[in-house]
Formats: structure tokens, sequence, C-alpha cells
């Protein structure tokens, strides 16, 4: 199933998004981070993801 919102993603977009799982995904598996553990450098990368999509959100919308 797909959700649209009837219009393609950026390629900045796509690539941030890509960036995030790739150090999400290799902390879990290779240097044992897990979300909640209260570990600086996951949680600043949520922080910042969570951030850049917000501002992504409002600045859509006008």
């Amino acid at each position: 199933m797909t959700i649209s919102n009837g219009r393609n993603p950026s390629r900045l977009e796509t690539a941030v998004g890509l960036a995030v799982a790739i150090v999400a995904i290799g902390g879990t598996q290779f240097l044992g981070w897990e979300w909640g553990d209260g570990r600086f450098l996951p949680t600043m990368i949520g922080v910042v993801a969570a951030a850049i999509a917000v501002v992504v959100f409002f600045y859509r919308r006008g």
C-alpha cells in the first residue's frame, strides 16, 4: 500500500530520509544503539530529524 499526498518527494527529501534510515539501522546493528537508552548522539539525530520534518511541514503548508 502506498500513501501519496499528490506530489513526488524532492531528491533532497529522499536523500535525507535515506541518510537517517542508514544511520538508524547502522547504529542499531553495529554500534549497539537502542531507542530510549539516553545516549547523546542517537537522541540528537532523532531531534534534528524531527525538527527538519516540522520545518518542512510548515513550509509546505504556506
